[in-house]
């Protein structure tokens, strides 16, 4: 990255982002308070850094070792006002401020009276942002693919259905986009766009997801490493969308025999990419445990490591539900979660990395 002096013209930095596009790579420009920082994106090993630190206005031209510059912890810090903390700002919800957040719905939406149903259930349990699958990624193919799986008039409703409880409940909205020709639509009716775990490796959906400038919810896939998650999630900002949420949602189990939950919950990962990058990293102990019994416990454990909050599978008869029902919990249950995890959150206070 370049490092401007405090003092450089916008001339000066017009002037180093042409020389960087001769390169043939990408200049992400960062303005704060004191500095501006400019992130190259691109292959570096074209470049020649000693020519850019003699340019005029340039104080430092400085390599960063990790692959995942833009979103690199020490990036933001130069860069932006020198606070290590970055929040995503959806409506009246801070993502990544002093209090966890809660996402909460079912994991479909299957119908109207359903969806209004189960978001005013979250909503008086203390959750702040309404999620409903439209399009339903699932591993079998005679399995319920949701209502967009029925054509764009039936993903349309729903997605209607989406925002009027949206609004009716004061919660922002989320849902998740499988693939490219599905962005424009979605991305009229929700306000965060999520990116689930089998898509983390899409680079065309993801830059285009970006481009629509709406904050993002970024699931790990469930092979991925953390820094091949990190990585991928550079490609969302280097599209100039730093509105990115982070999320553990469950790493492939080792070993054979019975299983015991969905995934392996590796909760050691959101303190460890906390110390990676400033952006926000929330949990979903739903698809990592895929087990009821267990979310309120992991739920709790989420906190304490640093999560700043919590997307929650929930339905008011899980036993109806026609996706994942093993997974859900009731609205009451929901409620016993959130106060438990806030009195966590009231002991240990916000991160401060």
């Amino acid at each position: 990255m370049i490092i401007m002096k405090t003092d450089a013209t916008q001339q000066e930095i017009d002037h180093v982002v042409k020389e960087v596009r001769k390169y043939g790579l990408k200049a992400a420009v960062s303005g704060g308070a004191y500095r501006t920082v400019i992130g190259l994106v691109g292959d570096e090993s074209k470049i020649d850094f000693a020519h850019f630190a003699t340019l005029p206005g340039v104080k430092e031209a400085m390599m960063l070792e990790a692959p995942y510059k833009l979103i690199n912890r020490e990036f933001n810090k130069l860069s932006e006002t020198g606070e290590q903390r970055f929040v995503v700002k959806v409506g009246n919800v801070e993502v990544g401020g002093d209090e966890p957040v809660y996402i909460a719905g079912p994991c479909a939406v299957e119908s109207k009276t359903q969806l209004f149903r189960i978001a005013e259930g979250v909503k008086k349990a203390g959750a702040h942002i309404l999620r409903g699958g439209v399009f339903k990624p699932r591993s079998s193919v005679h399995s319920f693919q949701g209502l967009g799986a029925d054509g764009m008039e039936e993903a349309r409703e729903a997605l209607g259905w989406l925002r009027e409880a949206g609004k009716k409940f004061e919660m922002t909205t989320v849902t998740e986009i499988m693939g490219e020709t599905q962005v424009d639509l979605v991305a009229e009716y929700v306000d965060i766009l999520q990116i689930g775990a089998r898509n983390m490796y899409n680079q065309n959906l993801m830059s285009k997801v970006a481009r629509k400038g709406k904050p993002v919810l970024y699931k790990r896939h469930f092979g991925a490493g953390i820094e091949e998650f990190l990585s991928f999630a550079e490609y969302l900002a280097a599209e100039g969308n730093k509105n990115i949420i982070l999320c553990e949602r469950g790493i492939i189990p080792i070993g054979k025999g019975k299983s015991y939950t969905r995934y392996t919950f590796d909760l050691g990962s959101i303190p460890a990419i906390q110390k990676e990058t400033f952006l926000p990293i929330m949990a979903d102990p739903s698809h990592a445990t895929g087990r009821r019994d267990l979310i309120y416990t992991m739920s709790c454990a989420s906190i304490a490591a640093g999560a700043c909050g919590l997307m929650i599978e929930v339905h008011y008869n899980p036993a109806e539900a026609m996706v994942d029902g093993q997974q859900m919990i009731t609205p009451d249950e929901l409620k016993d979660t959130i106060d438990a995890c806030n009195r966590i959150h009231k002991v240990l206070g916000p991160r401060q990395n």
